[in-house]
């Protein structure tokens, strides 16, 4: 695995006085995903569960639902000016029979700030959706949903070293954490989080609430539906088309989550 900190030299000002400090950066760096050695994906995130981040990325696209359907994933030879292994390139196979997600459309090439670049319309979701999440029982107390963010802050291992990372949380319905992961790329973290959790044979995720950092964007609501996430909450803005992805699938949808105050655009009565 890469570096996820590097340490730089920086000119601190503070009014006159001007010092040289060393500061610590979240790094990051891109990663192609490559399907039976055919590129699908590059992205820039922060190197660390990566695999998960494939994983996480194929349950999102609707390629995979369990560990079963990924046989194989290892890093490639991808090298430095030194000859180290970058660990930036990575090849997985799917299992007889699972379809590798169409790039006739479209080559995936996902920012830091954008995870679905190129998705055409809220039908591509409601076809692909393995689990209707509309039924799901989760109930959660006001005081927990607003509790939440403070919850994921206290897991932002990394955050507290650079200020510069994106997080994700899967919580119960009385708040405790049960999963939390990092990355300079809000959907990354998401996938990184969703990964690890078919890796381990526990999707659908139901009666969880997805915590992030952050706004709530349309590729975020697509994230946990596709996970069967009955419940995702950030401490910024929805999207409208996060809303209307929230409102159509049944995913009770909250934002603006400040000190006792949230902001509930989807499914508010599951917030007892």
């Amino acid at each position: 695995m890469g570096r996820v900190t590097d340490r730089r030299k920086v000119v601190r000002l503070d009014g006159r006085e001007r010092t040289t400090r060393a500061d610590t950066l979240v790094v990051e760096e891109p990663l192609e995903i490559r399907v039976g050695g055919e590129s699908l994906l590059v992205t820039m995130r922060t190197p660390g569960d990566d695999f998960d981040l494939a994983a996480g990325f194929l349950v999102s696209e609707g390629a995979v639902a369990e560990s079963a359907h990924i046989t194989t994933m290892r890093f490639c030879a991808g090298t430095d000016e030194t000859g180290a292994n970058t660990y930036n390139l990575l090849d997985l196979r799917l299992a007889p029979g699972i379809a590798t997600p169409s790039t006739a459309k479209r080559l995936f090439a996902a920012t830091a700030a954008c995870g679905i670049c190129g998705k055409e319309s809220l039908d591509d979701v409601r076809t692909k959706a393995r689990w209707s999440i509309a039924d799901d029982p989760l109930r959660v107390a006001p005081e927990t949903l607003t509790s939440l963010p403070d919850g994921l802050r206290a897991a932002q291992r990394v955050f507290d070293r650079t200020g510069g990372l994106h997080a994700a949380g899967l919580f119960t319905s009385d708040g405790r954490l049960i999963a939390a992961r990092e990355d300079v790329g809000r959907h990354n973290a998401v996938d990184k989080l969703i990964g690890s959790a078919v890796r381990d044979d526990r999707l659908p995720l139901r009666e969880t609430i997805l915590m992030v950092s952050g706004r709530a964007s349309f590729e975020l609501v697509q994230k946990a539906v596709m996970a069967g996430i009955p419940a995702l909450a950030a401490v910024s803005a929805p999207s409208s088309l996060a809303a209307d992805l929230a409102a159509e699938s049944g995913l009770t949808l909250a934002g603006f989550l400040r000190g006792d105050t949230v902001n509930l655009y989807a499914r508010a009565d599951r917030i007892a």
